[in-house]
């Protein structure tokens, strides 16, 4: 029988770039020659993770740059919202494959963000043609669509309200507006983030400063400062007790908003080494999950992703593969692994080393 010809990929399908015939046993044989018989040099890789290959990358999904990207809470399911309007959901097989699932577009204009529910095969997605929107991932048909605000959309997150069994949704808009009881900030939002037990949420808008809003009063309650310019993106320690920021100035910060803060700042950390550029994007920032929040990572635009350890500050990893803009990073539930999509059109998962559980 004889062996049929790859054909072309077409509009739409993933292409995973991995070796064609990849080494055994994980070793890398290194040479600049392409005859196999000149490989001399072979390299023991330690592996952390049950993905095929120390770095997969995800290519063809998207037409356009990738705006965020973020694993489901199982860790086996990629979703990516890009300007060309479209999403993508990939079936992730961390032991072997990784395969295009369903692509669909949701909405008439560039995607700016999305988030997985935390109890249904929901997908939340929020875009410049301000609405908010359900989709099932399972098939692809749109649930529900919300007109919730008078602006472009920017940010969306998602939390499990302590006691009731509910998930509520928070957006935020360039109309300045918070619509979970219509806060008014005054100006555009660029990050919202839910408090550990729902009950405050976590604003960040172009004063540079970070609102925090009690639900139960309705009211601010006080404000997180620290940063020269726009923060970007607010994400949760695993925790509860630490939110992450970064922020145009090319400066994250991680504020501590434990009740008690020891600091009067509650800037616990200031951390350096993630470029933001002159384009203004809002590059979106992660926690570490598998070791409980011992990392933090965010892209630059340099190209490559940073890593630090929280607790010394110090930078881990400078991880480059991508040919633009790096603009969101997102750490699997479970395994050393991390995510990170890019202005190139391009996803990359690549192992690290794991942390140690405390």
């Amino acid at each position: 029988m004889s062996k049929r010809g790859t054909s072309p990929p077409v509009e739409g399908t993933l292409i995973k770039r991995a070796r064609a015939t990849p080494p055994p046993s994980n070793q890398i044989a290194i040479s600049s020659s392409n005859d196999e018989r000149q490989k001399g040099l072979i390299r023991t890789v330690q592996r952390t993770s049950s993905l095929e290959a120390p770095i997969v990358s995800l290519a063809g999904a998207h037409s356009g740059e990738i705006l965020s990207c973020r694993f489901d809470p199982t860790g086996q399911n990629v979703a990516a919202c890009s300007a060309d309007r479209s999403v993508c959901n990939i079936v992730e097989d961390v032991s072997s494959k990784h395969e295009l699932c369903l692509t669909f577009q949701p909405h008439q204009g560039p995607i700016l963000d999305l988030q997985w529910s935390l109890s249904s095969s929901t997908l939340y997605t929020v875009s410049a043609d301000h609405l908010l929107t359900m989709t099932d991932v399972t098939t692809g048909q749109r649930i529900k669509k919300i007109r919730a605000h008078r602006e472009i959309i920017n940010t969306i997150d998602r939390t499990m309200a302590t006691g009731a069994g509910v998930e509520l949704v928070a957006t935020g808009s360039d109309d300045g507006t918070h619509p979970v009881a219509t806060f008014e900030i005054g100006c555009p939002v660029t990050s919202v983030c839910w408090g550990a037990d729902g009950a405050n949420v976590y604003i960040g808008a172009i004063d540079n400063e970070i609102h925090v809003y009690d639900l139960r009063k309705s009211e601010q309650v006080y404000t997180l400062q620290g940063h020269n310019d726009t923060p970007t993106s607010l994400s949760l320690s695993p925790n509860g007790s630490f939110l992450l920021s970064p922020s145009f100035s090319s400066q994250t910060l991680i504020h501590d908003i434990r009740p008690f803060s020891p600091s009067p700042s509650r800037v616990h950390r200031v951390l350096q080494g993630a470029p933001a550029g002159f384009e203004n994007t809002l590059l979106r920032g992660a926690w570490s999950r598998d070791d409980g929040g011992q990392r933090v990572a965010v892209g630059g635009a340099d190209r490559m992703v940073c890593i630090w350890d929280v607790e010394s500050g110090r930078i881990l990893y400078k991880l480059p593969g991508h040919k633009g803009t790096v603009t969101a990073v997102d750490f699997h539930p479970k395994e050393p692994i991390i995510l990170t999509g890019s202005k190139d059109g391009t996803m990359i998962l690549g192992e690290i080393q794991p942390g140690v559980v405390i």
